[in-house]
């Protein structure tokens, strides 16, 4: 089995090469390395990576046309492509690049899988965002998802919807995973749960924004990527289109001021606190309903934030010491 890991230098990219490698697969990973955030945290996760002998990282841009045509006649048989532009407050100053990264980047995916002999199933990420703003909860595959409320969503919604033509047209097997805050050792240093690290560690005030209204399913990265091998060998069938999108969440919301709590026991002080307004973009509510994930792979996401967050921090104050 040979898989192709676009996205291998990020977060959950790097988890899923060494949870695929340790299955048996060899992976090609390919990545373009972007400054969104700190490169040599993704250097160091490929450096780890680079560690295997049944691992090939190429520095590709996938929205460059044609990009991964280099790959054709390799024996791929599944592709997990995980490379995003990722974060919402980026994309009301950014947006080209999501459009490049998330659209364009994606088309590409889904032009050399057409092309790809003997493939057997591509599996991508979509997000959590897709649901937008609503109340109640939990948040199921089968909602109608168009009210994006930011532009990160409305490209996770396109790709789905480029995802499922490409289905149809062309019989490519597919599966989107719509990830719910994903966190865990060598995570984004974008994220809420780093920056609230980072700064309680260094004695420095956090920003919370609308901290009453916001809650999260928080989910720890390897209870996510424990599935990925199952998901990868379990192609959705004719009967669904050969497309099928599932919920990959921890069923269990926090609310933001449980995630402080969480990072001020682990790092041993208090947060200084700054209240602001919501922000556009945010939504107020994550909710994920896992039973389709449950019952096709048997998902079971056991990681609490009290379990997942002193984790983090152990290893963020081991990365911050090398």
């Amino acid at each position: 089995m040979k898989v192709l890991l676009t996205g291998a230098a990020g977060f959950i990219g790097y988890h899923a090469a060494k949870i695929l490698l340790a299955e048996g697969y060899e992976v090609i990973g390919v990545d373009n390395l972007n400054d969104y955030y700190d490169v040599g945290l993704k250097q160091a996760r490929l450096a780890e990576l680079e560690k295997f002998e049944s691992f090939d990282f190429h520095f590709i841009d996938l929205a460059d046309e044609k990009s991964l045509s280099i790959f054709h006649g390799q024996g791929i048989t599944h592709i997990l492509h995980l490379a995003a532009q990722a974060g919402v407050r980026y994309s009301l100053d950014n947006p080209r690049s999501y459009v490049r990264a998330n659209v364009a980047g994606h088309l590409e995916v889904l032009e050399f899988a057409r092309h790809c002999e003997g493939l057997q199933h591509l599996a991508y990420a979509s997000s959590s965002s897709v649901y937008g703003e609503r109340e109640g909860g939990p948040f199921a595959e089968t909602d109608i998802v168009r009210s994006p409320a930011s532009l990160y969503a409305a490209t996770k919604i396109g790709g789905e919807m480029l995802a499922e033509s490409y289905a149809r047209l062309y019989g490519i097997p597919q599966t989107g995973l719509r990830f719910f805050t994903v966190y865990g050792p060598w995570g984004r240093p974008d994220m809420a749960y780093f920056i609230f690290t980072q700064k309680i560690l260094a004695g420095e005030p956090i920003i919370l924004f609308a901290p009453d209204e916001m809650s999260r399913d928080f989910t720890y990265v390897d209870d996510i990527v424990s599935v990925f091998p199952k998901i990868l060998q379990t192609p959705p069938d004719n009967s669904s289109g050969g497309h099928a999108v599932y919920n990959l969440g921890n069923h269990n919301p926090n609310k933001l001021m449980e995630l402080v709590r969480a990072v001020e026991a682990a790092c041993g002080r208090k947060a200084e606190l700054i209240i602001q307004a919501k922000q556009k973009g945010d939504v107020s509510k994550t909710y994920a309903d896992i039973t389709a994930a449950q019952r096709d792979f048997g998902f079971n996401p056991k990681t609490n934030i009290s379990e997942g967050i002193p984790d983090f921090v152990a290893w963020y104050k081991t990365y911050t010491t090398i």
